[in-house]
């Protein structure tokens, strides 16, 4: 099994998680709204859980079951990272600017 990060993670981007994993598995460019897991590259630690000021990392079978997309999104960023950026706008759209 791997980690996944959900919902919660969209437009915080903490990275606090970021400096605990031992495997630098946790990704998240610029551009990106949320940061995301490597299920390949991930062994499970958990390391990343606690740090997490938002609760968005769960192991994969203890996701939340209205965030089940996110297991697929995580592994499509590391494949199509294009792909998985519209495919987490689709689900929580951006703000839009103020004024």
């Amino acid at each position: 099994m791997t980690y996944v990060i959900g919902e919660t993670c969209i437009d915080v981007k903490d990275k606090s998680c970021v400096e605990v994993c031992p495997v630098d598995c946790i990704i998240g460019a610029d551009e990106d709204r949320m940061l995301f897991i490597d299920p390949q590259e991930c062994i499970d630690c958990g390391a990343c859980v606690d740090p997490c000021p938002v609760d968005a990392i769960y192991a994969e079978e203890d996701l939340p079951a209205e965030w089940t997309a996110y297991t697929a999104i995580n592994k499509l960023y590391f494949a199509n990272a294009d792909e998985a950026r519209a495919q987490v706008d689709a689900k929580t759209p951006a703000a839009a600017p103020p004024g």
